[in-house]
């Protein structure tokens, strides 16, 4: 009676609305719940499992319940009270709209640029490589390194700059910070990024090298994304759907194509070169797309990279919830002791640094800073591209992981650990790796490589390969094993498509950072569209990494074991760069209880990168620190130790070593330049000393939020 009562004076609807909404509230409280328990007994049985082999399952149900929760509330809490992201107010892409360089882009596009551009060789070459220490270590530090490092850094370096008219992270650690630990970012980011595209570089030339098919597809891909930027550009501007499907048809094509070329006795031979053919040609390539126009070259290939990249994970994700494949490699192996074949090091510190992309690298603060920012629409975009970007490119790390682990680990070793390990023969290369315990033989080596096309799979260091024959055997097995040799190169197509796209963004990026630089000398040479500036820029960047890639080419063992810790080093390096402008920032803004957001993840990358740097300059093991490497080498060539070949590089082996170990202590000073100038100015502001004034522009209301609030 009394409900019909309230129902008759108009209580009654409410009352439903609200017990509906109370109901509707509960069951996402309990969906979210189901989710950390399920997310947290993944990771649970992936952590505890010893001694029997895991399903690939539980790593991809742990990462989606990880990413999903962090998301939802930690990502969600940083924007709405720490950043306080402010929905109505004008971005400088709105702000200073130009139709070239600010241009406010649907926020799918943006998301689509932002990860085409971030996601580089980390995420998948370097959870390959630490699969040595075994797949547990790896996987712990993508997942947690990745929502409370790199989506932090990702997202508060994007908010930032937003704030500060799309401003680069070394102009903000300027304006910030100060005049010192400013200019120290200026350089430091600059050199860091010559090291961090000569190991791209190198990645793609171990692919490549000695095989036809896969050096013909990758070849291929230059001009199709040249058609593709002409098209839509001259032939049938606006046509983007044209476009997009004759470029990916092409795409296709190619890895067909490259199958009939390597079949070929005539045409192969064109396509089968050393590792300094391929070297010299990488190079090339670099300075033609700095100084080509951004539409014909650049632009497009990122397009179609996305379009790969993102459908490539997406198949590969669904083979594996097809297959279910077993993890065969250990949770950890005896390698953990810094006796690994692969690179030299113990667990902690290099689990961290060989695995960088996928779990926090600093290469993503340049594209967070000065590049998206002069993109987004509105602020209320920056958590799904700056965290959720990142977190995409995380998952890109696990199922790289997967790939690699679910092969047979004499296998895994075998196709990774160099010759100067091993040893050249592949009945030597047996024996030893049979000798770790993990066991493999010649005639399984011959059958896996003439199942993927190849004359040989053993020594193919830099993680590619092994990646490649790893996502090809989950293909194989999900959609049909007799297409082995064609899933395989479509992989190494895949995977150079990722790599050449932030090798070319990434030389491009050195050109307009150069050009800053030196515009404080010469105002002509810092016009980015003065023709002798951008030849001179781009040469002079090219030129720099250019030479660490040739370095690499030519080391006996591959080039990994020196290139890639110093690559993780210096990555890491500047990502604690971004954090400590970030940091100072929060304090600067009356944030002091807030910047723990960015502190912690700060002060473990200062740890882990300086006790990294540490080792490789001063540690006494041949295999790790570079000067008792120079010194060991030049004790074999005192005493004619080595056979003629070696001895004919040796010299310059020797002076890459020492050259190596001082840049390694230069980031060193770097960063610490940065963090003590931080320090400064954090202990000024908080004793009500002066400090330079936040550069954040004034609040200015959006016009595009107003016209959509009125359509």
């Amino acid at each position: 009676m009394l409900l019909k009562t309230f129902a008759h004076i108009g209580f009654g609807r409410p009352l439903i609305l609200g017990s509906k909404f109370f109901m509707f509230k509960n069951l996402k409280l309990v969906s979210w719940i189901f989710m950390a328990l399920l997310g947290a007994f993944a990771v649970a049985g992936i952590a505890l499992n010893r001694g029997e082999s895991i399903n690939a399952l539980w790593l991809i149900t742990a990462a989606v319940c990880i990413y999903a929760i962090s998301y939802r509330f930690y990502a969600a809490w940083i924007a709405t009270k720490v950043l306080m992201v402010d929905e109505t107010r004008a971005t400088p892409a709105e702000r200073l709209d130009n139709g070239r360089d600010f241009i406010p882009t649907n926020k799918w596009i943006v998301f689509g640029h932002h990860f085409a551009a971030i996601a580089g060789p980390g995420p998948l070459i370097g959870p390959t490589l630490a699969a040595q220490f075994g797949y547990l270590p790896g996987t712990l530090w993508i997942l947690i390194g990745a929502v409370l490092g790199g989506a932090v850094q990702d997202m508060v370096t994007l908010f930032f700059s937003t704030r500060r008219n799309g401003r680069s992270l070394g102009q903000m650690a300027r304006d910030e910070i100060g005049v010192i630990g400013g200019t120290a970012a200026l350089i430091g980011t600059f050199l860091i990024m010559i090291i961090l595209i000569a190991v791209l570089g190198l990645v793609v030339v171990n692919a490549m090298k000695h095989s036809p098919w896969a050096t013909s597809t990758v070849a291929a891909t230059i001009p199709i994304a040249m058609i593709v930027g002409i098209y839509m550009r001259n032939i049938r501007p606006g046509r983007v759907l044209e476009a997009s499907l004759i470029g990916v048809v092409l795409l296709l094509l190619s890895v067909f194509a490259g199958g009939w070329i390597d079949h070929n006795e005539n045409l192969r031979t064109y396509f089968d070169h050393d590792g300094l053919p391929l070297a010299y040609a990488i190079i090339v390539y670099g300075f033609a797309a700095a100084v080509l126009p951004v539409w014909l070259l650049l632009a497009p290939r990122d397009y179609l990279s996305t379009f790969m990249k993102l459908g490539t994970i997406l198949l590969l994700a669904i083979a594996i919830v097809i297959l279910r494949p077993d993890i065969h490699m250990p949770a950890v192996t005896q390698f953990i002791d810094g006796t690994g074949p692969i690179f030299g090091g113990k667990l902690f510190p290099f689990v961290f640094i060989t695995i960088a992309c996928g779990a926090i690298s600093g290469f993503h603060a340049l594209i967070s800073s000065g590049t998206t920012p002069k993109l987004l629409s509105n602020e209320r975009d920056i958590r799904m591209i700056g965290y959720g970007g990142m977190l995409l490119e995380s998952f890109v790390a696990i199922m790289a992981m997967i790939a690699a682990t679910v092969l047979e680990p004499g296998i895994f070793f075998a196709i990774n650990s160099p010759a100067g390990v091993v040893g050249k023969d592949a009945i030597d290369a047996v024996a030893k790796i049979n000798s770790w315990g993990f066991a493999v033989t010649v005639e399984q080596m011959q059958q896996l490589a003439s199942d993927m096309g190849e004359s040989t799979l053993f020594a193919r260091t830099g993680g590619a390969p092994s990646l490649a024959v790893g996502m090809a055997s989950i293909f194989g097995s999900a959609f049909g094993r007799h297409l082995l040799a064609l899933w395989y190169h479509f992989a190494i197509m895949f995977e150079a498509i990722f790599i050449l796209t932030t090798l070319d963004a990434g030389t491009r990026v050195g050109r307009f950072m150069l050009q800053d630089m030196l515009g404080n000398f010469s105002k002509k040479l810092g016009e980015t569209s003065y023709t002798p500036s951008v030849i001179l820029t781009s040469a002079i960047v090219v030129a720099g990494w250019g030479y660490f890639l040739y370095i690499g080419v030519i080391d006996p063992n591959g080039g990994v074991n020196i290139l890639w810790p110093l690559f993780g080093i210096a990555n890491q390096m500047l990502a604690a760069i971004a954090l400590c402008v970030a940091t100072g920032i929060l304090v600067k803004s009356g944030k002091l209880k807030y910047a723990w957001v960015t502190g912690l993840p700060l002060v473990w990358l200062v740890v882990v990168t300086s006790t990294a740097a540490w080792q490789k300059i001063w540690s006494e093991d041949i295999r790790i620190g570079f000067f008792a490497a120079a010194n060991d080498l030049s004790a074999k060539v005192a005493s004619g130790m080595l056979p003629p070949e070696k001895a004919a590089v040796a010299p310059q082996l020797i002076f890459n070593q020492h050259l190596d170990a001082y840049l390694t202590l230069f980031f060193v000073v770097v960063l610490w330049v940065v963090i003590l100038d931080m320090l400064r100015l954090c202990l000024r502001y908080l004793t009500g000393k002066h400090v330079l004034k936040l550069s954040e522009v004034p609040h200015e209301p959006s016009r595009l939020v107003e016209n959509w609030v009125r359509d």
